[in-house]
């Protein structure tokens, strides 16, 4: 069986632990550009409810997810969840 681990974005949003690139800030002018790219192409997915993003989630799908939480929170919430091996 096999369990996939969601994590909280914010909002009562998920996103599977297994299917993140990356987790980055969007202040950078490159990341403003792939969020803005994603969003011509369709494949943003805008977790904020209408706050400033302050995360940019990137899938292995291509997909960009912007999350109102911060970076270093998303981030600890997939350390804490991680098995201890």
């Amino acid at each position: 069986m096999v369990i996939m681990k969601l994590i909280n974005i914010g909002f009562g949003n998920t996103v599977s632990a297994d299917k993140i690139v990356a987790i980055v800030s969007p202040d950078s002018a490159p990341i403003k550009r792939m969020v803005q790219d994603a969003k011509d192409e369709g494949i943003a997915i805008d977790a904020t409810f209408g706050r400033k993003t302050r995360a940019v989630i990137i899938m292995d799908s291509d997909h960009i997810v912007l999350s109102a939480v911060q970076a270093e929170t998303i981030a600890s919430r997939i350390d804490k969840d991680l098995p201890e091996e």
